[in-house]
């Protein structure tokens, strides 16, 4: 790669690769590798021989029912046939696979990925805020709701005497 010529990939095409497995955001070792442009092989190898990177927080191995239903939602042929379970890698194990990876594309990789995990992070935190702000607008105008429908209840509720015709009568002379 020349010098001053970064890799660019979509935002979305990352987004894309990003799963929600045991409540955490992950990627999936063969969606990096192919992003960093090595073997899945060659990727698991590499964290294998720096496991002690790689605490259960950074990376850990779906089991067999999780991988059966990731390979479910996804609803593609490109799995192959019978292989391991992946394995599933942090925000803090993708960063840390830079260290072991040393290639240019890794490093230029793994930059964008990281940025794009603190653009959905951001992006969270804002839906949050703007939720919060919802709630809040809601528990307001359902106490004021709340107040306008007992007036407009004791308004319409009858006292019980019978209520006198309004207005011109006209009685018929027999």
């Amino acid at each position: 790669m020349a010098e001053g010529q970064d890799i660019l990939i979509p935002s979305e095409r990352i987004i894309s690769k990003i799963y929600i497995i045991r409540g955490r955001k992950v990627m999936l070792d063969k969606d990096l590798s192919k992003l960093y442009g090595v073997l899945t092989k060659v990727l698991n190898q590499a964290v294998k021989r720096n496991s002690k990177r790689f605490p259960a927080d950074f990376m850990f191995k779906l089991d067999k029912k999780e991988f059966e239903n990731l390979r479910s939602q996804i609803v593609t042929s490109s799995w192959g046939g019978a292989r391991q379970e992946p394995h599933a890698f942090t925000e803090q194990g993708v960063a840390m696979l830079s260290s072991i990876l040393n290639s240019d594309r890794a490093i230029e990789v793994n930059i964008q990925i990281i940025r794009t995990f603190t653009k959905l992070r951001e992006l969270l935190g804002t839906n949050e805020a703007l939720q919060r702000k919802l709630m809040k607008m809601e528990q307001h105008y359902d106490k004021k709701l709340k107040q306008v429908f007992s007036i407009l209840q004791l308004l319409l509720k009858e006292d019980g005497k019978p209520k006198e015709k309004i207005g011109f009568r006209y009685k018929e002379i027999k």
